[in-house]
């Protein structure tokens, strides 16, 4: 080949580049974020539909006559398959693959959500059921999947926006919920909350990717080979975020009583409400951001923890009683994505998906036992503060297993010198 040639070819070759770049025009979003709102939308319809029995408590009361320690139960046993399924979800994961997986417990959330539609209590509890081991396997592969996607100096604000997604859905179900059962009885509101899982399987199933990359997993092996350091670290880290979060949900399900108390409607009530989600979708991902550029992640839970217990315990005695609830929709979204991002400083690449599964083990433990303890607590007390008090505790327990977490990190390490 000549001289000339060459150069002729070369042109070539940069005319083809030059008109393959004209023709794909960069996307607005690297690839990365895409995926990330596709996870953000595909979870926030498992938040949607955990919240159905506590937007729509009161007619659950009236039309099955049960209690708060029912109702507390029912909340809860959206979460109790978690303390079974999560590990072996974890497994089944880094066997046929994340996306699979969650478009399975996608399929799980709607049929049970269709099953939780009807005026059988035997066969709601059983939707409820089905439809919970849909949502622990959802939230234990997406929440895989965004530590490979992310897993680096972008992990804490990535899983803060992923974490958003929770009182994101929450929120949704706060406000509309309650309206769609009173337009047309509380089983329509199940069916909205079934349809909307559906429209998440539909976007997992043809929008989302895997990484590029697979991070050196294992592919097609049953295992659960973790060291000791792994599995203490993991296990505290996932007890830390069930306690966080059955905080949360104590005050999004048991607060409307609280406000209906002093003179509110449900209606109004639960819309009120409803500002403890619509904050953190603006507050997680702004305190991930902060958290990731300060880099004070302990500070930052501490405060969180701290300022919404304190806040809570006097939310039910204080006359400035919207000020206390508007600081707590404040500060409560500042310990989540880091509490998220906590794994990551556990767990080896190889083991994430395991790993993963016994984080989220404790984490439903806590979310299937602690709210009908909550509701047990409401029935002996007779007293519609007790809740928020219970909420406080979980925040002050919270934060004892951060110190748990940090103190077993620097022992597990000093062991390896």
């Amino acid at each position: 080949m000549t001289f000339a040639s060459r150069i002729r070819g070369k042109q070539g070759s940069e005319r083809q580049i030059r008109s393959t770049s004209e023709e794909s025009p960069a996307p607005l979003l690297p690839q990365r974020w895409q995926i990330l709102l596709v996870l953000f939308l595909a979870r926030s319809s498992m938040a949607y539909q955990f919240q159905t029995i506590g937007s729509v408590g009161p007619f659950l009361i009236d039309g099955f006559r049960i209690d708060f320690t029912w109702l507390g139960t029912l909340i809860g046993l959206y979460m109790l398959p978690g303390a079974v399924v999560a590990l072996p979800s974890g497994v089944i994961g880094q066997r046929f693959g994340a996306r699979r997986a969650v478009i399975f417990g996608l399929f799980l959330m709607f049929a049970g959500g269709l099953l939780t539609a009807s005026s059988s209590f035997n066969i709601v509890l059983a939707g409820r059921l089905i439809s919970g081991i849909g949502g622990v396997i959802l939230n234990v592969m997406m929440t895989k999947m965004v530590t490979d996607w992310f897993a680096g100096r972008e992990i804490v604000f990535a899983m803060s926006v992923f974490v958003a997604s929770w009182p994101f859905g929450i929120a949704l179900g706060l406000m509309t919920l309650p309206l769609v059962a009173g337009a047309w009885h509380w089983p329509a509101a199940m069916i909205v909350a079934a349809s909307v899982a559906l429209l998440g399987l539909v976007l997992m199933a043809v929008l989302y990717r895997d990484p590029p990359r697979n991070l050196d997993e294992p592919k097609a092996r049953f295992s659960i080979a973790m060291d000791s350091r792994e599995w203490l670290l993991v296990s505290i880290a996932g007890l830390i975020w069930g306690l966080y979060n059955v905080g949360y949900i104590v005050l999004v399900s048991f607060l409307p009583e609280l406000f209906t108390s002093r003179g509110y409607t449900h209606e109004d009530a639960a819309q009120i409400v409803s500002v403890l989600g619509w904050a953190l979708i603006f507050c997680v991902p702004l305190a991930g951001y902060v958290a990731q550029r300060v880099n004070r992640p302990n500070l930052l839970m501490t405060l969180g923890f701290g300022l919404v217990g304190l806040a809570s315990l006097a939310l039910p005695f204080i006359s400035a009683f919207m000020t206390t609830f508007f600081l707590i929709a404040v500060v409560a979204g500042l310990p989540a994505g880091l509490i998220m991002a906590l794994p990551s400083q556990a767990l080896s690449p190889q083991h994430r998906a395991i790993g993963m599964g016994v984080y989220y083990a404790f984490y439903y433990a806590s979310m299937a036992i602690l709210p009908a303890l909550a509701g047990r607590v409401r029935d002996l007390s007779g007293s519609p503060a007790s809740p928020a008090l219970f909420a406080a505790g979980m925040m002050g327990l919270s934060l004892v297993g951060l110190v748990a977490f940090r103190v077993a990190q620097r022992w597990k390490a000093a062991d390896r010198y």
